[in-house]
């Protein structure tokens, strides 16, 4: 699935071309990735509309218009893209909904091949729309509480691998990000969220934030073709992991080889020397 720094990389590239832009027409060929709404509804409320900008909170997109309190909010679930491409260029057979530009001689096509993802509209409350509030705000938000977030993990006996995963205490961080920053604080991911210090929380933190902003200027991770710039580009920062998709090469710190086990029906990649199992408490 597509974390916070792919999403981001989404956001950046529609910012570039499509502020100011009219929604000339709406199409869409799968009602199962629009979520909520009607077609009739989707046509009548976005024809017609200019956007004025493209917002982020964790995994989810939204663009906002001119003139009115209703947006789009867009998530793109597992192989969820959204594309802008030539109007000339052939519709692949897994876009789901496109957004015909006035201006542009592009269109915002989203393609979703297993459509968990999808488009709704929405109205905003708090500056994010409705249907995202109860998800927590990511690292790089002013709304983001740092010591708040560190006062949760503290107060949790579960896992620390899955306390970050949860997008209802910080958002964003997916499996990918999660491994590596656990990698760069020296974190078991079963340690327990209560046994880890203050000082050892605001590192891991910090991690998160460092390596997902280095993935944002590499234009995030592909490890398939599912996840794509809106040019339809690949990001590259797979060569720069260190422990996601590493096992059974030399850790880069101390040279112990990753290992790969599983954890909550998918995988975990560590350094046994850097990251050691957590002691049971006596």
């Amino acid at each position: 699935m597509p974390e916070l720094p792919e999403v981001e990389t989404v956001r950046l590239g529609l910012l570039r071309y499509v502020i100011g832009k009219t929604i000339d027409a709406v199409d869409v060929f799968d009602s199962r990735s629009l979520k909520h709404d009607s077609v009739k509804v989707l046509k009548k409320t976005l024809e017609a509309k200019v956007i004025s900008s493209v917002e982020r909170r964790g995994k989810f997109l939204w663009i906002t218009f001119r003139n009115t309190d209703v947006v789009l909010v867009i998530h793109l679930g597992m192989s969820g893209q959204v594309l802008l491409e030539k109007s000339s260029v052939s519709l692949h057979p897994h876009v789901r909904i496109r957004l015909k530009l006035r201006q542009l001689q592009r269109e915002i096509r989203f393609r979703d091949q297993r459509i968990f993802g999808g488009m709704h509209l929405d109205v905003l409350e708090s500056e994010v729309p409705a249907s995202i509030l109860h998800i927590a705000p990511d690292p790089f938000e002013e709304a983001y509480d740092e010591e708040n977030v560190i006062r949760t993990l503290k107060s949790r006996s579960a896992s620390i691998k899955s306390l970050i995963l949860n997008q209802g205490i910080v958002s964003g961080i997916g499996n990918i990000y999660a491994d590596e920053a656990l990698w760069s604080a020296k974190i078991h991911y079963m340690t327990p969220g209560n046994m880890l210090s203050t000082a050892k929380l605001s590192e891991l933190l910090n991690a998160v934030k460092a390596v997902m902003s280095r993935a944002i200027q590499s234009g995030g991770t592909s490890f398939d073709d599912l996840y794509v710039n809106v040019n339809g580009e690949s990001g590259w920062f797979e060569v720069d992991l260190h422990a996601y998709g590493r096992e059974d090469e030399p850790c880069a710190r101390c040279g112990r080889l990753i290992v790969r086990e599983p954890w909550s029906n998918r995988s975990s990649y560590r350094c046994p020397r850097c990251q050691p199992k957590p002691r049971s408490p006596r």
